[in-house]
């Protein structure tokens, strides 16, 4: 593998945390160089509750060189994510469970509703996004309104956000399951956001919940979330803090939140691909 054209130009865009210690790019491309990188196809872990089947395209980091990757390239280091890389497409995703619990996929979604809830915590989280020394990003509408497959039990949207003056899109899917739900992020430029998704979204058949955590496997008196599919768009647990006027306690989940949007800048580095070029025989 040739890992230093990448590397160089993955270390190109702007250094976001101000408050992190600083590193030069070659010690930064050390460090990315020394992560376990895993190499498809292959069937790789999303925490202990399902597993993605990756292809010669794909490579994978497991959670503590995710969050050591997450670190490096500027975005908020997190537990429990699992970055894959398209070596083919030259985008990356990010893939965590959260045990809500069961969710109820029966709630109407409303679009409008949900943009003003999430332009209404732009204040609160970028409030800190400034203690935390990160760039502040504004909800400027839908790329792609909220919408659910009940047969695949997929909810997914795009969101454009606004960075200074520059514009955004962060793709997100969440994959329904019995215990909880998976989001899987896709993290790409926006001129190459449209050919990304759809290439994001044919690697989604490959990721399987493990027996008994499937969403049809339910079983009364398992765990039910206390919201629906709407408030998974508007963060979560963090909805039903806004309805109580509580944002000054959910400030740093909507920071967290957004976290993949501030690289977006990686995917779009020129000489990605050359990192995972494979040898030829």
């Amino acid at each position: 593998m040739k890992f230093r054209t990448f590397l160089l130009a993955l270390l190109m865009v702007p250094c976001l945390s101000q408050a992190a210690a600083p590193r030069s790019q070659e010690e930064r491309a050390e460090a990315i160089r020394a992560l376990q990188w895993k190499e498809g196809p292959n069937t790789e872990a999303i925490a202990d509750k399902a597993t993605l089947k990756t292809t010669d395209a794909l490579v994978y980091l497991d959670e503590a060189n995710s969050k050591k990757f997450l670190e490096l390239t500027d975005n908020i280091p997190t537990d429990g994510s699992y970055i894959i890389y398209n070596t083919k497409n030259n985008w990356w995703a990010d893939f965590s469970f959260n045990p809500a619990g069961y969710i109820k996929d029966d709630e109407k979604i409303d679009a409008d509703a949900l943009l003003k809830t999430l332009k209404d915590g732009d204040e609160t989280g970028n409030k800190e996004r400034q203690r935390l020394g990160i760039g502040e990003l504004h909800t400027e509408g839908w790329y792609v309104p909220p919408h659910y497959d009940p047969a695949t039990k997929r909810l997914e949207w795009g969101v454009k956000l606004r960075s200074g003056n520059d514009f955004n899109v962060n793709y997100t899917v969440r994959i329904l399951g019995r215990t909880g739900f998976t989001s899987a992020t896709l993290v790409s430029s926006p001129d190459r956001l449209a050919t990304d998704v759809e290439s994001f979204k044919a690697i989604l058949p490959g990721f399987e919940y493990n027996g008994g955590e499937k969403y049809a496997e339910f079983k009364e008196g398992d765990r039910v979330a206390e919201y629906g599919l709407a408030a998974l768009v508007a963060g979560g647990a963090a909805a039903i803090a806004t309805k109580k006027g509580l944002w000054s306690v959910i400030g740093a989940f909507l920071a967290a939140s957004w976290k993949l949007v501030a690289g977006f800048g990686v995917a779009a580095a020129a000489g990605v691909k050359s990192l995972f070029k494979r040898k030829q025989s």
